[in-house]
């Protein structure tokens, strides 16, 4: 991807979505085009409107951190947005060949799979920061059963959302999950812009779906850490979680989903239905999803 192309589209998606009356900016007069003007942003960061406009013209390098929290702050910002801004000057500031990391895993510890299968009363499971699933515990399994054997979505969420029909099926609230799958991968890129094997699924994506063409264009990031899931379940129909997400240090870019649902609530119900599906042993489970997938933990670096 592009970097400068990368700085320059966020900043200025971010300006653009802010009115001066938001701002606190009285008298703003008549505007050709939404949001702030370059020099609105300067004065509200503390900087000259050349520096701003070289920032926005995707040259972060050697912009300090102090300079890019007082841009957030003008922008009004989010954790995830601010953590995205310094990200990019981050890679604005390294180079290729100073930038090393361990060699990905070809397989999860077998340590690390027993513990998901000793979470009994969750669907659990792991996914790189690519959304292809490594590993799942037996609930797990049955939960993602239609993913899991979509055709279009070779173990990865992200294709199974935007690629495969049965997917507006699967999330009673598609739209909403098809936001957080491009902010997700948003988010990942900004980490990670070397990362061939990531920038070659954004790019499928963005060539075989229109839906995620438009969402990927907003440049919007997240923090994907806890919320509410809705699933429609074909073997036992309407399901609501809470989940959890827990990063993996040993492993970076790998993180741990665990789906739970309210006492006493029909999904507590339903999901111990479902739990009489999953009778797969967690060795055949392991194989089958790493096996598969061994292109996608080669590419989480």
């Amino acid at each position: 991807m592009d970097h400068q192309a990368e700085v320059r589209d966020f900043l200025r998606t971010r300006r653009d979505r802010i009115t001066p009356e938001q701002a606190g900016i009285v008298g703003g007069g008549r505007r050709r085009l939404p949001g702030l003007r370059r020099e609105e942003v300067a004065m509200l960061a503390g900087m000259s409107s050349d520096y701003y406009a070289k920032m926005e013209r995707g040259n972060l390098a050697g912009v300090s951190p102090e300079v890019l929290d007082a841009l957030a702050r003008a922008l009004r910002l989010d954790d995830a947005e601010t953590e995205h801004l310094h990200d990019l000057a981050r890679a604005a500031n390294s180079t290729p060949a100073r930038r090393r990391s361990r060699p990905a895993p070809s397989t999860i510890r077998p340590s690390l799979q027993r513990f998901l299968d000793a979470i009994t009363g969750a669907p659990a499971w792991i996914v790189n920061q690519r959304a292809d699933i490594i590993a799942l515990n037996p609930l797990g399994r049955a939960l993602l059963t239609p993913l899991l054997h979509d055709p279009d979505a070779r173990n990865n969420t992200a294709r199974f959302i935007f690629l495969s029909t049965a997917a507006r099926t699967f999330y009673p609230q598609w739209e909403h999950a098809a936001d957080a799958a491009a902010a997700n991968l948003r988010t990942a890129a900004g980490r990670n812009p070397r990362d061939t094997h990531l920038t070659d699924l954004i790019g499928e994506l963005v060539t075989r779906s229109n839906a995620f063409s438009s969402r990927w264009s907003a440049h919007d990031v997240r923090l994907h850490t806890t919320g509410t899931k809705h699933i429609h379940h074909p073997d036992v129909g309407d399901l609501e979680f809470t989940y959890e997400a827990m990063n993996l240090p040993d492993h970076p870019g790998w993180t741990m989903f665990a789906y739970t649902s309210a006492a006493g609530s029909p999904t507590e119900e339903r999901i111990r239905l479902l739990g009489s599906l999953a009778s797969t042993p967690s060795s055949e489970t392991q194989s089958s999803v790493t096996g598969n997938d061994s292109n996608g933990l080669q590419a989480r670096q």
